[in-house]
Protein backbone atom coordinates (compact mmCIF):
# COMPACT_ATOMS: atom_id res chain seq x y z
CA UNK A 1 0.00 0.00 0.00
CA UNK A 2 2.95 2.38 0.43
CA UNK A 3 5.85 0.96 -1.30
CA UNK A 4 4.03 0.27 -4.74
CA UNK A 5 2.67 2.65 -6.74
CA UNK A 6 -0.41 0.99 -7.73
CA UNK A 7 -1.26 -0.20 -3.77
CA UNK A 8 -3.43 -2.78 -3.63
CA UNK A 9 -7.03 -3.08 -3.69
CA UNK A 10 -9.05 -4.80 -0.70
CA UNK A 11 -9.66 -8.32 -2.36
CA UNK A 12 -5.81 -8.30 -3.07
CA UNK A 13 -5.05 -7.86 0.58
CA UNK A 14 -7.62 -10.46 1.35
CA UNK A 15 -5.89 -12.81 -1.19
CA UNK A 16 -2.17 -11.92 0.09
CA UNK A 17 -3.41 -12.59 3.19
CA UNK A 18 -5.45 -15.28 3.23
CA UNK A 19 -8.61 -13.64 4.87
CA UNK A 20 -11.94 -15.16 4.93
CA UNK A 21 -13.94 -11.55 5.13
CA UNK A 22 -13.66 -8.84 2.21
CA UNK A 23 -15.33 -6.91 5.12
CA UNK A 24 -12.00 -7.24 7.07
CA UNK A 25 -9.28 -5.96 4.56
CA UNK A 26 -11.63 -3.37 3.27
CA UNK A 27 -11.76 -2.13 7.24
CA UNK A 28 -8.29 -2.01 7.19
CA UNK A 29 -7.26 -0.15 4.05
CA UNK A 30 -9.66 2.54 4.97
CA UNK A 31 -8.62 3.32 8.26
CA UNK A 32 -4.72 3.24 7.20
CA UNK A 33 -5.94 5.64 4.46
CA UNK A 34 -8.27 7.75 7.16
CA UNK A 35 -4.21 8.15 9.00
CA UNK A 36 -2.85 9.42 5.71
CA UNK A 37 -3.37 12.78 6.22
CA UNK A 38 -0.68 13.80 8.04
CA UNK A 39 -2.66 16.87 10.81
CA UNK A 40 -0.78 19.88 10.66
CA UNK A 41 0.60 19.08 7.32
CA UNK A 42 2.70 22.07 5.35
CA UNK A 43 0.85 23.36 2.55
CA UNK A 44 1.84 24.13 -0.84
CA UNK A 45 4.23 26.72 -1.92
CA UNK A 46 6.06 28.23 -4.97
CA UNK A 47 4.17 28.10 -7.88
CA UNK A 48 1.09 25.81 -7.84
CA UNK A 49 -1.33 24.89 -10.63
CA UNK A 50 -5.07 24.41 -9.32
CA UNK A 51 -7.59 22.72 -11.72
CA UNK A 52 -10.82 20.45 -11.39
CA UNK A 53 -11.73 17.24 -12.41
CA UNK A 54 -14.12 14.94 -12.81
CA UNK A 55 -13.99 11.41 -11.65
CA UNK A 56 -16.62 8.82 -12.44
CA UNK A 57 -18.91 7.14 -15.11
CA UNK A 58 -20.05 8.96 -18.12
CA UNK A 59 -23.12 11.33 -18.02
CA UNK A 60 -24.76 11.49 -20.98
CA UNK A 61 -25.59 14.92 -22.31
CA UNK A 62 -23.36 17.08 -19.35
CA UNK A 63 -20.00 18.46 -20.07
CA UNK A 64 -17.56 20.85 -18.08
CA UNK A 65 -18.15 21.42 -14.51
CA UNK A 66 -21.60 20.06 -14.23
CA UNK A 67 -20.81 16.90 -12.56
CA UNK A 68 -24.12 15.39 -12.00
CA UNK A 69 -23.71 11.48 -11.15
CA UNK A 70 -19.51 12.07 -11.18
CA UNK A 71 -17.37 13.77 -8.49
CA UNK A 72 -15.99 16.48 -8.75
CA UNK A 73 -12.25 16.83 -7.34
CA UNK A 74 -9.70 20.00 -7.16
CA UNK A 75 -6.46 19.17 -7.86
CA UNK A 76 -3.51 21.26 -6.79
CA UNK A 77 0.25 20.63 -7.44
CA UNK A 78 3.55 22.43 -7.01
CA UNK A 79 5.40 23.38 -10.00
CA UNK A 80 9.03 22.66 -10.16
CA UNK A 81 12.25 23.55 -12.27
CA UNK A 82 12.22 20.05 -12.79
CA UNK A 83 9.17 17.95 -12.57
CA UNK A 84 6.26 18.51 -10.10
CA UNK A 85 6.67 18.98 -6.30
CA UNK A 86 3.17 18.11 -4.01
CA UNK A 87 -0.13 17.58 -4.74
CA UNK A 88 -3.51 17.90 -3.00
CA UNK A 89 -6.67 16.30 -3.82
CA UNK A 90 -10.28 17.09 -2.13
CA UNK A 91 -13.63 16.26 -3.10
CA UNK A 92 -15.96 19.22 -3.44
CA UNK A 93 -19.23 19.54 -4.64
CA UNK A 94 -19.45 22.31 -6.24
CA UNK A 95 -16.36 24.93 -8.31
CA UNK A 96 -18.32 28.01 -6.80
CA UNK A 97 -15.42 30.76 -5.65
CA UNK A 98 -16.29 30.35 -2.08
CA UNK A 99 -15.49 26.54 -2.24
CA UNK A 100 -12.06 27.36 -4.27
CA UNK A 101 -11.40 30.08 -1.74
CA UNK A 102 -11.75 27.54 0.88
CA UNK A 103 -9.35 25.08 -0.51
CA UNK A 104 -6.91 27.28 -1.49
CA UNK A 105 -6.95 28.67 2.25
CA UNK A 106 -6.63 25.14 3.68
CA UNK A 107 -3.82 23.69 0.81
CA UNK A 108 -1.60 26.59 -0.66
CA UNK A 109 0.17 29.11 1.50
CA UNK A 110 -0.69 32.83 1.07
CA UNK A 111 1.62 34.61 -1.19
CA UNK A 112 1.83 31.91 -3.29
CA UNK A 113 1.69 32.27 -7.87
CA UNK A 114 -1.45 29.93 -8.39
CA UNK A 115 -1.99 29.27 -12.39
CA UNK A 116 -5.41 28.58 -12.84
CA UNK A 117 -7.72 28.15 -16.38
CA UNK A 118 -10.13 30.87 -17.00
CA UNK A 119 -13.21 30.33 -14.94
CA UNK A 120 -14.34 33.14 -13.27
CA UNK A 121 -15.08 31.41 -9.99
CA UNK A 122 -11.14 32.00 -9.15
CA UNK A 123 -11.29 35.54 -9.63
CA UNK A 124 -12.10 36.48 -6.15
CA UNK A 125 -11.02 33.03 -4.94
CA UNK A 126 -7.25 33.81 -5.28
CA UNK A 127 -7.65 36.85 -3.35
CA UNK A 128 -4.07 37.25 -1.34
CA UNK A 129 -2.41 35.53 -3.91
CA UNK A 130 -0.31 36.33 -6.80
CA UNK A 131 -2.85 34.67 -9.45
CA UNK A 132 -1.62 33.92 -13.25
CA UNK A 133 -4.92 33.08 -15.46
CA UNK A 134 -4.42 31.25 -18.33
CA UNK A 135 -7.23 31.10 -20.99
CA UNK A 136 -7.00 27.40 -22.95
CA UNK A 137 -9.76 28.09 -25.53
CA UNK A 138 -7.81 26.92 -28.50
CA UNK A 139 -5.01 25.45 -26.84
CA UNK A 140 -3.71 22.32 -25.57
CA UNK A 141 -4.88 22.47 -21.65
CA UNK A 142 -1.80 19.79 -21.41
CA UNK A 143 0.52 22.34 -22.63
CA UNK A 144 -1.06 25.09 -20.79
CA UNK A 145 -1.14 23.61 -17.19
CA UNK A 146 0.59 20.05 -17.86
CA UNK A 147 0.82 19.31 -13.79
CA UNK A 148 -2.66 18.75 -12.48
CA UNK A 149 -3.81 17.19 -16.23
CA UNK A 150 -0.66 14.40 -15.48
CA UNK A 151 -1.89 14.32 -11.80
CA UNK A 152 -5.09 13.90 -12.74
CA UNK A 153 -4.50 11.40 -15.56
CA UNK A 154 -2.81 9.33 -13.08
CA UNK A 155 -5.17 9.26 -10.42
CA UNK A 156 -8.19 8.29 -13.04
CA UNK A 157 -5.60 5.56 -13.91
CA UNK A 158 -5.29 4.22 -10.80
CA UNK A 159 -8.69 4.16 -9.62
CA UNK A 160 -9.54 1.90 -12.84
CA UNK A 161 -6.67 0.09 -12.67
CA UNK A 162 -6.43 -1.13 -8.95
CA UNK A 163 -10.08 -1.00 -7.86
CA UNK A 164 -11.57 -0.79 -11.29
CA UNK A 165 -13.68 2.33 -11.15
CA UNK A 166 -15.52 0.80 -7.74
CA UNK A 167 -15.05 3.96 -5.54
CA UNK A 168 -18.43 5.33 -4.16
CA UNK A 169 -18.51 8.85 -3.69
CA UNK A 170 -18.98 8.25 0.16
CA UNK A 171 -15.50 7.22 0.00
CA UNK A 172 -13.86 8.82 -2.51
CA UNK A 173 -12.00 11.44 -0.12
CA UNK A 174 -10.19 8.63 1.53
CA UNK A 175 -9.02 7.53 -1.82
CA UNK A 176 -7.40 10.90 -2.85
CA UNK A 177 -5.88 10.58 0.32
CA UNK A 178 -4.52 7.37 -0.39
CA UNK A 179 -3.16 8.46 -3.71
CA UNK A 180 -1.85 11.98 -2.43
CA UNK A 181 -0.04 10.07 0.60
CA UNK A 182 2.04 7.66 -2.47
CA UNK A 183 2.50 10.23 -4.54
CA UNK A 184 3.89 13.27 -2.60
CA UNK A 185 6.44 10.51 -1.28
CA UNK A 186 7.06 9.07 -4.70
CA UNK A 187 11.09 10.01 -5.00
CA UNK A 188 11.53 8.51 -1.79
CA UNK A 189 14.71 6.11 -1.28
CA UNK A 190 13.81 4.40 2.01
CA UNK A 191 10.82 2.92 0.69
CA UNK A 192 10.32 1.12 4.11
CA UNK A 193 10.30 4.11 5.93
CA UNK A 194 6.87 4.75 4.43
CA UNK A 195 5.35 1.74 5.86
CA UNK A 196 6.74 3.02 9.37
CA UNK A 197 5.78 6.74 8.77
CA UNK A 198 2.38 5.67 8.13
CA UNK A 199 2.22 3.29 11.25
CA UNK A 200 3.68 6.40 13.58
CA UNK A 201 0.48 8.35 12.33
CA UNK A 202 -1.84 5.47 12.68
CA UNK A 203 -1.22 5.26 16.49
CA UNK A 204 -1.63 9.05 16.48
CA UNK A 205 -4.81 8.77 14.84
CA UNK A 206 -8.29 8.07 16.82
CA UNK A 207 -9.57 5.08 16.94
CA UNK A 208 -11.99 4.75 13.58
CA UNK A 209 -14.45 1.68 14.03
CA UNK A 210 -16.32 -0.01 11.49
CA UNK A 211 -19.74 1.55 11.59
CA UNK A 212 -17.49 4.82 10.97
CA UNK A 213 -16.61 3.61 7.43
CA UNK A 214 -19.84 2.53 6.47
CA UNK A 215 -22.48 5.05 5.86
CA UNK A 216 -25.52 2.60 7.17
CA UNK A 217 -24.02 -0.83 8.26
CA UNK A 218 -27.39 -2.65 8.25
CA UNK A 219 -29.40 -1.44 5.34
CA UNK A 220 -26.48 0.33 2.69
CA UNK A 221 -24.17 -2.40 3.00
CA UNK A 222 -25.74 -6.15 2.73
CA UNK A 223 -22.13 -7.83 3.86
CA UNK A 224 -22.96 -6.34 7.20
CA UNK A 225 -26.03 -7.48 7.79
CA UNK A 226 -26.46 -10.11 11.03
CA UNK A 227 -27.56 -13.77 10.19
CA UNK A 228 -30.81 -14.36 10.99
CA UNK A 229 -30.56 -18.28 10.82
CA UNK A 230 -28.68 -20.73 11.98
CA UNK A 231 -24.84 -20.31 12.51
CA UNK A 232 -22.30 -22.59 10.38
CA UNK A 233 -19.18 -23.20 9.83
CA UNK A 234 -17.48 -21.04 7.14
CA UNK A 235 -16.31 -23.29 4.40
CA UNK A 236 -12.63 -21.48 4.79
CA UNK A 237 -12.25 -22.93 8.31
CA UNK A 238 -12.90 -26.44 6.50
CA UNK A 239 -9.41 -25.30 4.68
CA UNK A 240 -6.20 -26.97 5.61
CA UNK A 241 -3.87 -24.54 7.42
CA UNK A 242 -2.01 -22.63 5.24
CA UNK A 243 1.82 -22.29 5.40
CA UNK A 244 1.94 -18.77 7.51
CA UNK A 245 4.66 -19.01 10.20
CA UNK A 246 3.22 -15.75 11.93
CA UNK A 247 -0.12 -17.89 12.52
CA UNK A 248 1.23 -20.81 13.91
CA UNK A 249 3.78 -19.24 16.26
CA UNK A 250 2.77 -18.78 19.81
CA UNK A 251 1.57 -15.58 20.90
Amino acid sequence: MTSQKNGISALGLQRVLGLGSYQTAWAMLHRYRRAMVRPGRERLVGVVEVDETLVGGLTPGRKGRAAGAKDLVVVAVEQHERGLGRCRLQLVGDATSATLGRFLADNVTEGATVITDGWQGYRSATKGYQHERLVVTGHDPNTLMPGVHRVASLLKRWLLGTHQGGIASTHLQDYLDEFTFRFNRRTSRARGLLFFRLLEQAVDHDPVRYRDLVVNPEIGNPRARHPTGPRHQPGTLALPPADRPWRAASR
